[in-house]
């Protein structure tokens, strides 16, 4: 399969330059960076996602600054928990770890991170400056998905991407990245007319629309190159459970250029580009200080 674009190793790579740089950086100022990630109730893949997170944070040496608080936990209550975690001079990224119980307003709160400790690219600020082309914390998912292009020196000028898939996570995100990577982008979707036909069209396939191997060989042409974003939680007729893509991976596999598995692809880049996202607020911030010394 030396089709493969190996999320898990180009991960551990950037992990491995960024403990490098924390522990240059942490010499000059005194402390690591620090990362918040506030999770509420006890959904079981978030659980699993949190301490993959914490277990990252804590081989490039950032302090975790993990809160987990109960699913009837109210809103003014988190609020007021970001707002100190953005005064906290210690905390340079603050994520809260999505879906949220349904009394929550995922949004709302989101809006009230600092956008400078914003360590998931989510906020309006910084989805504005993705959409100038301005420097900024970047969505850790699609940012994970550039850093694999890159790392596998994938030309990306000129070609017809397909992003399925319009999330404001994924989707559209995604789809300014590869338009500034000089791509032509097509963003498709559950209403697209022959969704089949428009991404066969496609050179590069970003597949992330979380119905687990909805894309068959019938979506790809022969030589496209095709990302699966997807992680979807599947069970066999014998119980068995295991994690899939949204990309049927027997078939697609052996007519695709390139190809990410699930899991082992993009699941492991987005928590690095967290990380990287992390001590990129962390530079900002102390490199200035440093300066002014």
């Amino acid at each position: 399969m030396d089709n493969l674009l190996d999320g898990k190793s180009t991960a551990k790579k950037i992990q491995a330059q960024l403990q490098e740089q924390v522990e240059i950086w942490q010499a000059k100022v005194g402390r690591p960076p620090g990362l918040a990630v506030i999770m509420v109730g006890d959904n079981p893949a978030s659980t699993v996602y949190v301490r993959n997170k914490e277990q990252a944070c804590a081989k490039v040496g950032i302090t975790s600054f993990g809160q987990h608080f109960p699913a009837e936990t109210s809103q003014e209550e988190l609020t007021r928990i970001i707002h100190e975690l953005n005064k906290n001079e210690q905390v340079d990224g603050i994520l809260v770890q999505l879906p949220l119980p349904a009394h929550l307003d995922s949004v709302g709160l989101l809006y009230e991170i600092d956008p400078k400790k914003d360590a998931d690219g989510l906020h309006p600020e910084n989805l504005g400056r993705l959409a100038r082309g301005e420097k900024g914390l970047r969505s850790c998912t699609p940012a994970g998905v550039m850093r694999l292009f890159q790392e596998y020196n994938i030309e990306l000028k000129g070609k017809h991407a397909v992003v399925l898939g319009r999330s404001i996570l994924v989707g559209k995100p995604m789809a300014l990245m590869l338009l500034e990577a000089d791509c032509t982008v097509t963003i498709a979707h559950s209403k697209t007319q022959d969704l089949a036909k428009v991404s066969r069209d496609a050179d590069i396939v970003v597949a992330a629309i979380g119905r687990p191997q909805m894309i068959t060989s019938d979506f790809v042409k022969p030589g496209a190159i095709v990302i699966d974003v997807g992680i979807n939680k599947i069970t066999d007729n014998n119980g068995k459970s295991r994690l899939v893509g949204d990309v049927d991976f027997e078939s697609v596999q052996p007519i695709a250029q390139y190809i990410t598995p699930v899991p082992g692809g993009i699941g492991p880049m987005t928590v690095a580009m967290l990380l990287q996202n992390t001590f990129w607020s962390y530079l900002e911030k102390v490199q200035s200080s440093v300066i002014s010394k």
